[in-house]
């Protein structure tokens, strides 16, 4: 069996939906930057637990949802359209955001731990992402949900979203001196992100129906 395919898939796919400038890894290079490296990494070990799990049953409910084809097709162009609506937004309609993060008060690691499961409980974008994700893959059959490539695609999730963490805490000082340019571009790379998506989605829809 290849191993290597929903690794590869499973840690790119977690790079491309964690790497925009968002909530819980701006946090997390926050609690580096005030509390130092090991309250930020357990704040990460926190926010990654709960993305485990938040992917297992994403992947779960695809798994039930691949095997009705016009469910499939479904979920299919309604991710289209909600990509698409999200790339108008983002491109042409968010405002660019203002203001500094607030500041963080200390607190122990057992607390950013804590914080971490909190804040990434609160996220729900990735199971309709990973749901989305998982059945695209397996229509090209590049993922399929017996029980080992579910588990290895979710290692994969974990790796590339602990690696886009680990970066954000380790080059925090340079991301906060390029803060507003990360803030006044931040639309425009999320919208870019959702466009790719809604093209791959829409030529996929075509190919289906001709």
């Amino acid at each position: 069996m290849n191993y290597i395919t929903p690794l590869f898939f499973g840690f790119i796919s977690a790079f491309i939906g964690v790497i925009p400038p968002g909530l819980i890894n701006m946090t997390a290079a926050k609690v580096n930057h005030k509390e130092g490296k090991r309250n930020a990494l357990w704040f990460v070990f926190g926010a990654i637990l709960v993305i485990g799990v938040q992917v297992f049953f994403a992947v779960l409910f695809a798994k039930i949802i691949n095997r009705r084809p016009d469910l499939v097709i479904l979920l299919r162009e309604i991710g289209f359209c909600i990509f698409t609506a999200l790339t108008i937004y983002f491109l042409w309609i968010a405002k660019t955001p203002k203001g500094k993060p607030k500041k963080l008060k200390k607190n122990s690691k057992t607390g950013r731990f804590f914080l971490g499961i909190l804040l990434s409980a609160l996220n729900f974008f990735p199971i309709p992402y990973y749901v989305f994700i998982s059945i695209s893959l397996a229509s090209y059959k590049f993922f399929s949900f017996d029980a080992e490539s579910i588990l290895i695609f979710i290692t994969g999730v974990l790796l590339g979203s602990f690696l886009v963490f680990y970066f954000y805490i380790s080059f925090f000082n340079s991301i906060e001196n390029k803060r507003d340019f990360i803030m006044k571009n931040m639309n425009t790379i999320i919208g870019s992100i959702t466009g790719l998506i809604s093209i791959i989605t829409l030529i996929n829809i075509i190919n289906y129906y001709c």
